[in-house]
Protein backbone atom coordinates (compact mmCIF):
# COMPACT_ATOMS: atom_id res chain seq x y z
CA UNK A 1 0.00 0.00 0.00
CA UNK A 2 1.10 3.62 -1.09
CA UNK A 3 0.65 6.16 1.92
CA UNK A 4 1.58 9.78 1.28
CA UNK A 5 4.51 10.69 3.32
CA UNK A 6 2.10 12.96 5.92
CA UNK A 7 0.17 10.04 6.83
CA UNK A 8 3.84 8.73 8.61
CA UNK A 9 4.14 11.93 10.91
CA UNK A 10 6.56 14.74 10.98
CA UNK A 11 10.42 13.29 11.47
CA UNK A 12 9.24 10.02 10.30
CA UNK A 13 11.84 8.44 7.79
CA UNK A 14 10.01 5.71 5.19
CA UNK A 15 12.09 2.74 4.90
CA UNK A 16 12.10 3.42 1.08
CA UNK A 17 13.90 6.73 1.84
CA UNK A 18 16.76 4.93 3.47
CA UNK A 19 20.53 4.17 2.10
CA UNK A 20 21.23 0.54 2.11
CA UNK A 21 24.97 0.99 3.37
CA UNK A 22 27.93 -1.24 3.85
CA UNK A 23 30.95 -0.22 6.32
CA UNK A 24 34.22 -1.09 5.58
CA UNK A 25 36.43 0.08 8.75
CA UNK A 26 34.16 -0.41 11.66
CA UNK A 27 36.08 0.19 14.24
CA UNK A 28 37.80 3.58 15.69
CA UNK A 29 36.39 6.31 13.36
CA UNK A 30 34.54 3.34 11.30
CA UNK A 31 32.43 3.17 14.50
CA UNK A 32 31.60 6.82 14.41
CA UNK A 33 30.36 6.82 11.08
CA UNK A 34 28.40 3.53 11.92
CA UNK A 35 26.92 5.35 14.81
CA UNK A 36 25.96 8.55 12.92
CA UNK A 37 24.42 7.05 9.69
CA UNK A 38 22.64 4.24 12.29
CA UNK A 39 19.06 5.53 11.09
CA UNK A 40 19.65 4.03 7.68
CA UNK A 41 19.79 0.72 6.39
CA UNK A 42 23.24 -0.76 7.32
CA UNK A 43 23.44 -3.84 5.50
CA UNK A 44 27.20 -5.25 5.56
CA UNK A 45 30.39 -4.61 7.77
CA UNK A 46 33.89 -5.38 6.87
CA UNK A 47 36.97 -5.08 8.55
CA UNK A 48 40.15 -6.94 8.83
CA UNK A 49 40.61 -6.48 12.66
CA UNK A 50 37.68 -8.38 13.81
CA UNK A 51 38.54 -7.45 17.66
CA UNK A 52 38.99 -4.09 17.07
CA UNK A 53 35.06 -3.59 15.32
CA UNK A 54 33.76 -5.92 18.13
CA UNK A 55 32.00 -3.32 19.85
CA UNK A 56 30.38 -1.95 16.66
CA UNK A 57 29.49 -5.79 15.64
CA UNK A 58 28.02 -6.05 19.32
CA UNK A 59 25.43 -3.24 18.77
CA UNK A 60 24.76 -4.87 15.12
CA UNK A 61 24.82 -8.96 15.61
CA UNK A 62 22.70 -9.25 12.17
CA UNK A 63 24.60 -7.57 10.31
CA UNK A 64 26.70 -9.62 7.72
CA UNK A 65 30.14 -9.62 8.62
CA UNK A 66 33.19 -9.25 6.23
CA UNK A 67 37.06 -8.90 6.33
CA UNK A 68 37.76 -9.01 2.99
CA UNK A 69 35.68 -6.15 0.81
CA UNK A 70 36.22 -7.90 -2.48
CA UNK A 71 34.53 -10.36 -0.66
CA UNK A 72 31.22 -8.42 0.48
CA UNK A 73 31.25 -7.07 -2.84
CA UNK A 74 31.23 -10.43 -4.27
CA UNK A 75 28.19 -11.20 -2.40
CA UNK A 76 26.37 -8.07 -1.61
CA UNK A 77 26.47 -5.46 -3.97
CA UNK A 78 23.52 -5.75 -5.46
CA UNK A 79 21.79 -4.96 -2.20
CA UNK A 80 24.30 -1.85 -1.26
CA UNK A 81 23.17 2.02 -2.30
CA UNK A 82 26.61 3.57 -0.51
CA UNK A 83 29.80 2.42 1.28
CA UNK A 84 31.82 4.26 4.26
CA UNK A 85 35.23 3.92 4.15
CA UNK A 86 37.28 4.91 7.46
CA UNK A 87 40.08 2.10 6.94
CA UNK A 88 43.98 2.96 7.71
CA UNK A 89 45.24 5.65 6.02
CA UNK A 90 47.16 3.66 3.10
CA UNK A 91 43.98 1.85 2.37
CA UNK A 92 41.56 4.21 0.94
CA UNK A 93 41.89 4.26 -3.09
CA UNK A 94 41.55 0.46 -3.77
CA UNK A 95 38.19 -0.02 -1.92
CA UNK A 96 36.75 3.25 -3.40
CA UNK A 97 37.66 2.59 -6.48
CA UNK A 98 35.90 -0.67 -6.23
CA UNK A 99 32.62 0.40 -4.42
CA UNK A 100 32.78 3.49 -7.82
CA UNK A 101 33.42 0.52 -10.42
CA UNK A 102 30.46 -0.92 -8.99
CA UNK A 103 27.83 2.33 -9.41
CA UNK A 104 28.14 2.75 -5.41
CA UNK A 105 27.73 6.37 -3.36
CA UNK A 106 31.23 6.15 -1.42
CA UNK A 107 32.01 8.75 1.88
CA UNK A 108 35.85 7.88 2.09
CA UNK A 109 38.18 9.83 4.96
CA UNK A 110 41.31 11.47 3.97
CA UNK A 111 43.70 10.98 2.62
CA UNK A 112 41.84 9.62 -0.50
CA UNK A 113 44.82 8.61 -2.20
CA UNK A 114 48.47 8.34 -2.05
CA UNK A 115 49.81 8.60 -5.63
CA UNK A 116 48.66 10.67 -8.44
CA UNK A 117 47.60 8.08 -10.62
CA UNK A 118 45.37 6.78 -8.14
CA UNK A 119 43.69 9.96 -7.98
CA UNK A 120 43.15 10.16 -12.14
CA UNK A 121 41.47 6.48 -11.63
CA UNK A 122 39.21 7.75 -8.64
CA UNK A 123 38.22 11.07 -10.78
CA UNK A 124 37.51 8.71 -13.99
CA UNK A 125 35.59 6.56 -12.04
CA UNK A 126 33.52 8.79 -9.94
CA UNK A 127 32.81 10.85 -13.68
CA UNK A 128 31.73 7.60 -14.99
CA UNK A 129 29.41 6.62 -12.38
CA UNK A 130 27.82 10.04 -11.99
CA UNK A 131 27.52 8.85 -8.07
CA UNK A 132 27.94 10.90 -4.78
CA UNK A 133 31.75 11.52 -3.62
CA UNK A 134 32.76 12.77 -0.39
CA UNK A 135 35.88 12.71 0.85
CA UNK A 136 36.24 13.54 4.43
CA UNK A 137 38.06 15.59 6.54
CA UNK A 138 36.38 15.86 9.86
CA UNK A 139 35.07 18.96 10.91
CA UNK A 140 34.49 20.01 7.58
CA UNK A 141 32.05 17.04 6.42
CA UNK A 142 29.51 17.03 8.67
Amino acid sequence: MILPRHVLGRGFKAPSDKLNIAFIGCGGRGENHVNALKGENIVAFCDVDEVRAAEIYEVFPNVPRFTDYRKMFDAMSSQIDAVVIATPDHTHALPALAAMQLGKHVYVEKPLTHKLSEGKALLEAAAKTKKSVQVGTQQRSM
